[in-house]
C-alpha cells in the first residue's frame, strides 16, 4: 500500500511536469521535497513554450527577491520593536527616568568641562531638555544653545526648529558655527544641524550625574581598575608633535 501511495505520488509528479509547472509549483501540489521530484523528473522533457515561461518567472522571482526579503525584514523589525515597547511600563518611575537620562548624558554629555549635551537626534535633545528641567530643577528659559550647520543651510530657520522644539528662547542662542564647504559626499544628511545645549553654572550637576553612574557600576569598577593598572604604560606612550607643514 504504501508503494502504491509512492507511485501515485510520482505519476502525479510526472504529469504536472509535462503541463510546465516547476518543481516549486509541484511541490505545493504534492508534499515531497525537491531532491525526490529532481530525481523523478531529470527524464522528463519541456516544450520550448514551458521552458521560456518558467525562465521567465525565475527572473521575475530573483528581481523582487531583494525587495521582498527588505519587506520581510521591515515586517520583522516592526514587530521586534512593538514587542519591546510592550515590556516596558510607562510612566517610567523617577529612579529609571534618573538614570537613563545619566546614560544618555554619559554617553553624549561633556566629560570635563560645564553640565552641556551635543545631539543631532530632536527625540534625545527633548528628552534631555525635560530631564535637566526634571531632575534638576533647570527651567528651559535657563538653557543656552549653539548650532553647528552647513554654510547652506538657514540659520535662522533651523533656530527656529529648535526653538519650538525644546521651547528654548531664541535669544538664547549664541552665534552658530558654520562648518566649512565641503565637496566631499555625505551619507547622512543633518537637516536640523547639531545642537549643543548647555546649562549655566552645572558643572554640580556634572559631578553628581558621575556619582550615580558610578553607583550603577560599583560591581564592575574594580575590575576595570585592576585591568588599567595591569596596562599602565598604554597611558605613558608619548604624544605625537605636530610638526610645521615643509615649505
Amino acid at each position: 500500500m504504501k508503494k502504491l501511495k509512492y507511485s501515485q505520488l510520482k505519476q502525479k509528479a510526472i504529469k504536472l511536469r509535462k503541463k510546465g509547472l516547476s518543481y516549486g509549483e509541484i511541490k505545493k501540489e504534492i508534499n515531497v521535497s525537491k531532491s525526490t521530484l529532481s530525481f523523478w523528473l531529470k527524464t522528463v522533457s519541456l516544450t520550448p513554450k514551458q521552458k521560456k515561461r518558467l525562465y521567465t518567472k525565475k527572473i521575475l522571482i530573483l528581481s523582487r527577491g531583494p525587495q521582498s526579503q527588505k519587506e520581510r525584514r521591515i515586517r520583522e523589525i516592526a514587530k521586534i520593536v512593538d514587542e519591546a515597547e510592550k515590556t516596558i511600563k510607562t510612566p517610567l518611575s523617577l529612579d529609571v527616568y534618573r538614570f537613563l537620562g545619566a546614560a544618555l548624558y554619559w554617553a553624549e554629555g561633556n566629560k570635563t568641562k560645564n553640565f552641556a549635551i551635543t545631539n543631532s537626534d530632536p527625540d534625545f535633545i527633548l528628552f534631555m531638555v525635560k530631564w535637566f528641567e526634571k531632575i534638576f530643577g533647570v527651567l528651559t528659559t535657563q538653557l543656552k544653545a549653539r548650532l553647528n550647520i552647513y554654510s547652506q543651510q538657514n540659520d535662522r530657520e533651523i533656530k527656529g526648529f529648535w526653538s519650538q522644539l525644546t521651547g528654548i528662547p531664541l535669544k538664547n542662542f549664541s552665534k552658530s558655527f558654520i562648518k566649512p564647504a565641503n565637496k566631499g559626499y555625505k551619507k547622512n544628511n543633518l537637516y536640523y544641524g547639531t545642537i549643543k545645549i548647555y546649562v549655566s553654572k552645572g558643572t554640580n550637576f556634572r559631578h553628581q550625574v558621575y556619582g550615580w553612574i558610578k553607583a550603577a557600576l560599583k560591581d564592575s569598577i574594580p575590575h576595570v581598575e585592576l585591568v588599567r593598572k595591569e596596562w599602565k604604560s598604554l597611558r605613558e606612550t608619548t604624544r605625537p608633535i605636530n610638526l610645521p607643514a615643509e615649505i
